[in-house]
């Protein structure tokens, strides 16, 4: 998988993705990452690349010309099964959606910042919208990087255990079960002694009966 990234601040993002599992993921050469600094792009001076509202109000704008450069400069190199614009108003990200976009070859993530983006850049260029929740952030870089990890970890041959990601929360519309380890007893707390037993069909039952139990109780809306 190759994800590129189109932003306004690049330093912001990279540290994300020099630890831990995403930068195995790309050192093992399973998802190439590159950022692409939108201010690059233009040919204002001082790199502008924002602009008031045409009508007013508070906040400036992303222009649609330069991120129209960066866009059908990447396009012209290779196909992307998807361009995706981070914002508020896009489709909630859950597991689902990050499975399906695990599945992708290209994908080109834009981050607005400031008010947004011009609408125009939405009209002609977007092939989706994705939102990491019902808030508003700075920019989209951090919503972006949050996009990245649960994409890339679904990505076979990333996570040392594969079935890991398999059993995550969510993956079935539901919560995790309780997980345990060593000690198995620390200040009166036991773990539950059916984990202890080594009947695997039986452990395999209660996690499943805790999974409901939990979902039942924390997230109801993901059983309906």
């Amino acid at each position: 998988m190759r994800i590129d990234i189109i932003t306004v601040l690049p330093e912001l993002l990279k540290s994300p993705f020099e630890a831990s599992i995403l930068k195995r993921a790309i050192d093992k050469g399973l998802v190439e990452v590159h950022f692409h600094n939108l201010r690059d792009y233009t040919d204002k001076s001082y790199n502008q690349v924002d602009d008031y509202q045409f009508g007013g109000g508070a906040g400036m704008v992303l222009m649609v010309e330069p991120i129209d450069k960066c866009i059908s400069n990447l396009k012209s190199q290779r196909n992307y099964d998807e361009v995706i614009y981070m914002t508020p108003d896009g489709e909630t990200l859950n597991q689902k959606l990050a499975n399906r976009l695990s599945l992708k070859e290209n994908i080109i993530l834009l981050c607005g910042h400031y008010k947004g983006v011009d609408q125009r850049v939405r009209d002609l260029f977007i092939t989706k919208e994705i939102s990491v929740g019902d808030y508003v952030l700075s920019g989209g870089e951090l919503g972006a990087a949050i996009l990245c990890d649960a994409v890339i970890r679904l990505i076979p041959g990333v996570l040392s255990n594969e079935t890991s990601a398999l059993t995550d929360t969510f993956q079935d519309n539901l919560l995790a079960p309780p997980i345990y380890t060593r000690p198995a007893e620390y200040k009166g707390h036991k773990v539950p002694e059916i984990l202890l037993s080594g009947n695997f069909p039986k452990i395999e039952e209660w996690r499943e009966n805790q999974a409901i139990k939990r979902t039942e109780e924390l997230r109801p809306d993901l059983l309906e």
